[in-house]
């Protein structure tokens, strides 16, 4: 048995012991529960309300990042605007699919694939931009440092397969 297989194989002994020792509190034990419930969902693969509200927390704070970067390039192209929009839609996907199985599989999955494919588009605007800077990619050091940040997004991307992984996922109990 591997020691990762081995301290899983722990966990329900750790907790019930903490449960039945003498100074036990109903917030210990209620800890302990959460964690072996917590434990046997990621082990069987129930993750769609966590991750869902994952996307729609990774969602509102990417965009706010978005934001204040794309305000300091002053929104010099409309494209610019997109990820700052999709932030919102991915909030309420994200609450929605916690809320609801049936979001979970439609409005979910829509709204994450839109935020991948805004986070693929604007990494090839950001290599396109670094190369229209003077030098472009032949002062590379310089130009990914002082250009657009080459794999910020890509973080969107990432937001947005989160959403989709966890469209595909089984629900927690």
């Amino acid at each position: 048995m591997s020691s990762r297989a081995a301290s899983a194989a722990r966990l329900p002994g750790l907790a019930a012991r903490l449960v039945r020792s003498p100074g036990a509190t109903r917030t210990k034990a209620r800890a302990a529960r959460f964690a072996l419930r917590a434990a046997e969902d990621v082990r069987h693969g129930r993750l769609e309300r966590s991750l869902a509200l994952l996307t729609a927390a990774g969602s509102a704070i990417t965009a706010a990042e978005i934001y204040l970067e794309h305000d300091r390039a002053g929104f010099g192209n409309r494209v610019m605007w997109w990820p700052v929009l999709l932030g919102p839609v991915g909030v309420a996907a994200g609450v929605a699919a916690f809320r609801s199985e049936r979001a979970a599989h439609t409005a979910l999955p829509l709204a994450s694939a839109a935020i991948a494919a805004n986070g693929l588009q604007g990494t090839y605007l950001h290599v396109r931009g670094i190369a229209q800077k003077p030098g472009g990619w032949r002062m590379a050091r310089y130009n990914v440092e002082m250009g657009p940040p080459l794999f910020a997004p890509l973080l969107m991307s990432m937001v947005g397969g989160m959403g989709l992984l966890a469209s595909v996922l089984r629900r927690e109990r």
